[in-house]
């Protein structure tokens, strides 16, 4: 043989055109050759462990060769080796282990350490020991060890390690496939390069335990990998990873073989907002009604959000205004040219916002619409009230006023919708609560025609003065919760001035549902500031753990719900240092509020269907006990405003009709979808879809029928007056369906819900509550709950199956593992008309969560509360369908972002 092809020792076999095929024979003699060297590396490191290395040579000439020979060389023999050793040899071998398991974890631990300590490849020559004579046709690679679940380093054999033909972490490259930073939003994609120590490449595949990592401080993103290449063989050492990062800001991105990192990693990558949305962006603005002085600027502000709701950066040369426009219309709906000029734009850089300053000459009421690249900002279109000077001091009077008696003429033109033939006069008094109508009595005796709260579901409505109504401008207030009342007075804009004041003194500034959250916190945090959150014992009884709370708390004052409860459950002993608290929270609402303790029920037999006041509750449960649950909500509400460990959550899942009560809303028949879906789909749905005119042979009458449990039929109560001589129309269908609404989810509840409203006013003050509207007073009180994804992906249907279906639903599940828990509350919400899961999980929905493909391209995303379905159109990229899926649910889900 060429002396150039031979193969002297072992560290000339770094040379992969060195290794020619060998024989069998030859083959399983070398294999020997390198497990027997193995044994002695093992060896010779066990003894310098133990400070024994100097008597290597002389234990391999009494045939010690491996840590099995040390169990077998005989203590006579051993002290005559190690002499003035011996102590050392015979500490260390009563530590070797005696199970065959433990002894092969320590070989390979030795091992481990062996091949660590080898920095290249020259380092295996040691001497003479290391010198294999072969002088063959050439040489294989040396045999694996025999246990896979060894430790990284010892799972290869000795020669891949003195050959380098072994995936190195350390060798291995990334190629990014974007500059730094780049912009939010797009799919990203870097390419990692695998290769071995010698600097070849390295197949991978799912057994290397590849792996990679990208968070954005606590918040993880989820990764697509793809390994290799099943049809070029020159990309078998590659990995393609794919992520889509929707947050701006500063990322690190961990790719790992096993628990080493590859060469650079971890790595920072810093990620950019994308350019101005309009429909993300927000227009900071008070109120729905903007309230300027004639003469004198009011400043408002934009906050520019890409589309994934990043606040905007802007570099020294781009034009931050450029692209934004606001039309001005009067009453009418005309554009008013001249005025559009009153309102200008400007960029506050220290504050990375845009300042709208309005100035207006003279007083006027208006509207007007800003809009950015021809597309309205979401709450972009807003009533305009430009006061005079003096109307301006008036208002303001008002607000400092501590009197509650602020009164102005007004003509009442229409009530419940029927116009009055002759406008009588009425005072519409204002304060800070309240709006009320009265009308005068013989000219001194005061009558209240309605009353309006003072919260954001109350608006005004400006209408255009006509030359034929000569009782001054005309407005409309409204409430959603009652009929709407018109009116004109001369004094219009003051009115609606003080109100607006009065509502932003009472939400705190902004109708955004975190900062409502905030004040509302605040304001109860203040409320209750002359009472400590002092410990107060309360001793009840597990097994009764209703009946002992309302008797242990029975005599409570405002002052004791608000202590802090020390709970002491009979018969345990137990220090409570929150944890029996939390307990007795968790017990107290599912005793108040399972539908299985009979003070709430379900419309429908569902174990998740939401929770609503039970009118024909067991004979036991009274009033006080709703009168006890509110007070429990209550208290749930203030422990939540001192943050940290005292947050509670209301564990249960309310109506949306009792929701909306419980803040003064009306009650209309659309809340049947959510509440009742059975009556839902077999009579509202079928009433709004049949031509009532048309049929004979459905006869409606404003009557509700009301049947006892075994379906005979008990009493019929009419809806409207001599509601059963009144037949329903396709004119009336609507009407109708509100005043059934009324009927089962309000009017028959009513004494439950003023009980349940005395306990939590008592702690909590109406006027806070009602800032809220019935999706946001859910988060408040029950909080966005935890989801899991895993559970999520357990428990669900599939209704499609084409590739084109397949591919969105792999898109839906890489959004839906990105989603904030707040996110899941708006797509839990959006699809089945609650944020929170019954106990068990998705597997307890019923019907389960059901994911459908939509006949459609491009569209939004729809959901059918009734069925728990959520339908996903097509898309051309993941792009434009995580677009679609965020702004359904956001626009969706009422009660977000701003009003």
């Amino acid at each position: 043989m060429p002396v150039k092809t031979r193969i002297s020792s072992l560290s000339s076999c770094g040379d992969p055109e060195r290794l020619p095929e060998l024989p069998p024979g030859d083959e399983q003699r070398l294999q020997r050759a390198a497990l027997h060297l193995q044994q002695k590396l093992i060896l010779r490191e066990w003894l310098r462990d133990h400070r024994l290395q100097h008597h290597y040579q002389r234990l391999l000439a009494v045939e010690v060769a491996s840590l099995e020979d040390v169990y077998w060389l005989e203590d006579s023999r051993a002290s005559k080796i190690l002499g003035k050793d011996w102590q050392l040899w015979s500490q260390a071998r009563q530590n070797l282990p005696t199970s065959k398991a433990q002894l092969d974890a320590l070989k390979a631990q030795l091992w481990s350490t062996v091949v660590k300590s080898s920095q290249h490849q020259d380092a295996w020559t040691w001497g003479g020991m290391l010198v294999v004579s072969v002088s063959v046709a050439g040489l294989v690679t040396l045999a694996a060890m025999t246990q896979p679940s060894l430790a990284p380093e010892a799972r290869h054999s000795l020669l891949q390690y003195v050959t380098g033909k072994y995936l190195l972490p350390a060798n291995c490259k990334v190629q990014w496939d974007w500059k730094d930073p780049a912009t939010v939003g797009g799919t990203m994609c870097f390419v990692v390069r695998f290769f071995q120590r010698n600097g070849q490449p390295y197949p991978i595949c799912d057994t290397d335990q590849f792996f990679v990592e990208v968070t954005e401080g606590t918040r993880k993103v989820v990764t697509i990998s793809e390994l290799g290449s099943s049809t070029d063989p020159n990309n078998a050492n590659i990995a393609k990873v794919k992520f889509t990062v929707r947050t701006a800001g500063q990322y690190k991105i961990s790719v790992l073989i096993g628990s080493s990192h590859i060469s650079g990693s971890p790595f920072t990558k810093t990620f950019i907002p994308g350019p101005v949305d309009a429909r993300r962006s927000r227009f900071i603005r008070p109120a729905s009604t903007v309230i300027c002085c004639a003469g004198t600027p009011t400043m408002l502000h934009i906050e520019p959000r890409d589309e994934f709701g990043n606040a905007c950066n802007f570099d020294d040369d781009e034009d931050p205004v450029k692209g934004y426009r606001v039309e001005i219309f009067d009453l009418n709906g005309e554009p008013i040219e001249k005025l559009h000029h009153a309102i200008a734009f400007t960029y506050d850089r220290a504050n990375t916002r845009v300042a709208v300053t309005a100035l207006f000459p003279e007083p006027v009421c208006l509207r007007a619409v800003i809009s950015y690249l021809e597309q309205k900002l979401p709450n972009g279109d807003f009533d305009i009230i430009v006061l005079s000077g003096s109307d301006t001091t008036l208002v303001h009077k008002n607000i400092a006023s501590r009197k509650h008696n602020i009164c102005y003429e007004a003509k009442l033109l229409s009530i419940y919708g029927t116009p009055r033939s002759k406008p009588r006069k009425v005072l519409c008094y204002v304060g800070p609560k309240q709006v009320t109508i009265k009308e005068m009595i013989l000219k001194f005796i005061p009558k209240r025609i309605a009353t309006f709260r003072l919260c954001p579901s109350t608006k005004f409505h400006f209408l255009p003065s006509l030359p034929t109504q000569p009782h001054g401008p005309v407005f409309i207030i409204d409430d959603g919760a009652q009929p709407k009342i018109e009116l004109a007075s001369r004094d219009r804009n003051i009115i609606a001035a003080t109100f607006t004041h009065f509502l932003l003194k009472n939400i705190g500034g902004s109708e955004t549902f975190k900062d409502k959250q905030d004040f509302f916190y605040h304001e109860v945090r203040k409320f209750h500031a002359s009472y400590y959150h002092e410990k107060l014992a309360l001793k009840v009884n597990r097994e009764k753990i209703l009946e002992s709370s309302i008797k242990a708390t029975k005599g409570f004052s405002v002052s004791d719900w608000c202590g802090n409860f020390e709970v002491t459950f009979q018969g345990e002993q137990g220090i409570d240092w929150g944890g029996l608290r939390r307990e007795w929270f968790e017990l107290v609402c599912s005793a108040l509020f399972d539908p299985r303790g009979g003070l709430f029920c379900t419309f429908h037999d569902k174990h998740q269907a939401l929770v609503h006041p039970n009118p024909n509750r067991p004979s036991h449960l009274k009033l006080k006990h709703f009168e006890f649950a509110g007070k429990i909500v209550g208290k749930c509400l203030y422990e939540s405003s001192l943050g940290g460990t005292y947050r509670q959550l209301v564990r249960a899942r309310f109506t949306r009709s009792f929701l909306a009560q419980l803040i003064g809303l009306r009650v209309h028949y659309k809340y049947f979808e959510q509440d009742d879906p059975d009556l839902y789909l077999s009579k509202i749905k079928y009433i709004l879809d049949t031509d009532l005119d048309a049929s004979d042979s459905l006869e409606l009458y404003f009557v509700e029928e009301v049947y006892d449990t075994s379906g005979q039929l008990s009493k019929t109560v009419e809806l409207t007056p001599n509601g059963s001589k009144v037949r329903v129309s396709n004119a009336t269908k609507n009407q109708y369906l509100d005043a059934l609404a009324q009927q089962r989810l309000c009017s028959s509840v009513k004494e439950e819900v003023d009980a349940f409203l005395k306990g939590l006013n008592g702690i909590i003050p109406d006027n806070l509550l009602s800032i809220f509207d019935e999706n946001e007073l859910e988060l408040l009180m029950c909080g966005t709950g935890e989801y899991s994804i895993a559970d999520f992906k357990a428990h669900h249907i599939i209704n499609g199956n084409s590739a084109e279906f397949r591919r969105v639903l792999a898109w839906f599940w890489a959004a839906v593992s990105n989603f904030s828990q707040t996110e899941m509350a708006r797509l839990l919400q959006f699809t089945t008309g609650c944020s929170q899961l019954p106990p068990g999980g998705f597997q307890e929905l019923n019907p389960q969560f059901q994911i459908t493909a939509a006949p459609t391209f491009g569209n939004l995303p729809t959901a059918h509360t009734c069925f728990n379905q959520l339908c996903l159109p097509d898309y051309e990229t993941y792009e434009q369908f995580e677009k679609a899926l965020l702004l359904a649910i956001s626009e969706g889900s009422e009660g977000f972002g701003m009003v």
